[in-house]
């Protein structure tokens, strides 16, 4: 029975850790690595065809955007996630498709323009998407879910995004049990709709995330409302727009829940009939998934709403941008506005164009209301860069850069530790994952020397044998190395190679079979072979 760390080891984003429990191989979450990456990645330790299950704790890309990437090179497995989590999958994994393609097109026109360039491929396409999406297994929250004879998980909420867990995952082998727990990502207190996170209270093995393992972010709640009433209500005076670049999932749909409370309550003077923009089809989409999901998700303030059929998130003044001329029309209209568009960090998406055309004015605010990865243009703003590349183009900063203090979906350095003394013994290990480099040192021995837990904080690579407690391999950090020119297979034959690590799987897996259907399954391979040799 091993646990080996795959991604967000050391690291924020990418996440991926792999159970190996028997003959049974799986992942828990596959995301994408995004911002600046310090250390390089291990490889999976099989084959993607190998890989029998994934338990996905949210749907954000950090930790499911590799899901389709997976099932490209050969993964058939299930995907078991909660109802609120498939839901924005079905959305999100769509868009990562989306813009893969795009980029990847976009690549290759530019490359027209020099000889010898090898074509650019797509991570995954849109039927990798939608192939994807079809294997997700939709689980409720608190139920045991029997995923085969030697594995059992639950999913808990822990109020990070509309379907966000901590999973549970009791696993068996050679009749030696041991439970672990998966916390995902573990959600801010007292935030808007949705639920404050649920502990657990019994664990062999915890795998938890740091994110903000050395910050916090107040004793108190901000007066979010007050703070951005504030904030709208000196731009409008001066004549400029609000930008606002939020995640579509999650962010954007507590904005304006915000927004709604300001305009019911008339906090912006001589500008109350003021116009906000969602600019961005995917959080059209998910605020009407996040209407669909609450009763599973909301807290009790957002409930009372519902119940009062007033819809927590929709207002007099609101417009849902869907087509590109809609976005386009936006900065043409002189009307001082709201503008909330994705992505959140600035790295892609409608948001890049809202900056072009508001980022030089200074009568306009740009208000960054999420974590920024080191590497990304959000980053940069806040940083205080004074000039942008856009589409070519540099762009003087000139705009008010602010930060609406302490929003965050993430738990401060007091929230994790709250979480983690929900369990009512202490686990044999905690491992401290999901977190930038000194972050995850930093927490590990701060929950050791104070709380006396028994604390690893694991690089990329390391290997746990959780049936006698030890380590197996404990790695070093390797840093990221220059990417030289791609030596990666064209898409044919990646496809092509995909498709033999898929056999080779069911070749390893059919070992026990008669040998009547094992005769005839070699038969039928050497037939193949025959044929293109």
């Amino acid at each position: 029975m091993k646990l080996q760390f795959i991604g967000a080891a050391h690291e924020v984003t990418g996440s991926c850790h792999y159970l190996e429990i028997g003959k049974t191989h799986i992942l828990v979450d596959c995301g994408m690595e995004q911002g600046v990456n310090t250390f390089e990645n291990c490889p999976l330790p099989v084959e993607e065809a190998m890989i029998d299950y994934v338990l996905l704790t949210h749907a954000h890309v950090d930790h499911s955007g590799m899901l389709p990437s997976l099932y490209a090179k050969g993964f058939r497995g299930k995907i078991f996630a909660t109802e609120g989590t498939a839901d924005l999958c079905s959305i999100m994994l769509r868009d990562c498709a989306h813009i893969q393609m795009q980029e990847a097109e976009w690549k290759n026109r530019k490359a027209k323009r020099s000889s010898g360039v090898e074509p650019h491929v797509p991570l995954y396409t849109m039927e990798d998407a939608e192939e994807t999406i079809a294997r997700i297994v939709s689980c409720a929250y608190g139920e045991k879910i029997t995923v085969c004879e030697d594995v059992v998980i639950r999913f808990t909420d822990v109020g990070h995004l509309l379907g966000s867990a901590s999973i549970e995952v009791w696993a068996e082998e050679n009749g030696i049990s041991k439970k672990l727990v998966f916390s995902g990502d573990i959600g801010n207190v007292n935030q808007p709709l949705l639920k404050d996170p649920q502990t657990t209270k019994e664990a062999d093995y915890v795998i938890m995330e740091s994110t903000y393992g050395d910050r916090l972010h107040g004793t108190e709640r901000p007066d979010y409302v007050a703070e951005l009433s504030k904030i709208l209500q000196e731009t409008f005076d001066r004549g400029g727009n609000v930008v606002i670049p939020s995640f579509a999932v999650g962010r954007t749909q507590e904005m304006l829940y915000f927004l709604r409370i300001i305009k019911e309550q008339g906090l912006v003077k001589n500008h109350g009939d003021f116009p906000v923009y969602v600019d961005s089809p995917m959080a059209v989409e998910a605020t009407g998934i996040f209407i669909r999901n609450d009763k599973s998700c909301f807290d009790e303030e957002a409930m009372e709403l519902v119940n009062r059929g007033v819809n927590p998130i929709s207002f007099k003044g609101l417009h849902l941008s869907i087509t590109s001329d809609e976005s386009k029309a936006i900065n043409f209209d002189e009307t001082p506005k709201v503008i909330l568009s994705a992505s959140g960090m600035c790295d892609a998406g409608r948001i890049r164009h809202h900056l072009k055309h508001n980022l030089w004015r200074p009568e306009c605010t740009v208000l960054f209301v999420g974590y920024q990865s080191v590497g990304t243009p959000g980053r940069a703003l806040v940083d205080g860069a004074d000039q942008m590349k856009l589409f070519g183009e540099t762009v003087d900063v000139r705009a008010h850069i602010l930060t609406l203090a302490g929003m965050s979906g993430h738990a401060d350095k007091n929230g994790l530790i709250r979480w983690v003394q929900g369990f009512e013994k202490k686990p044999q290990r905690v491992f401290i994952v999901h977190g930038e480099d000194q972050v995850t040192m930093s927490f590990a021995n701060c929950l050791h020397d104070e709380y006396g837990f028994r604390t690893y904080a694991p690089y990329s690579g390391t290997v746990f044998d959780l049936t006698a407690d030890a380590f197996l391999y404990e790695a070093e950090p390797v840093p990221v190395k220059k990417k030289g020119k791609s030596t990666a297979a064209s898409g044919v034959y990646a496809r092509l190679l995909a498709a033999g690590q898929r056999l080779l799987a069911i070749i390893k897996r059919s070992e026990g079979m008669a040998n009547k259907d094992l005769a005839k399954f070699a038969d039928q391979i050497n037939s193949l072979c025959e044929k293109w040799e």
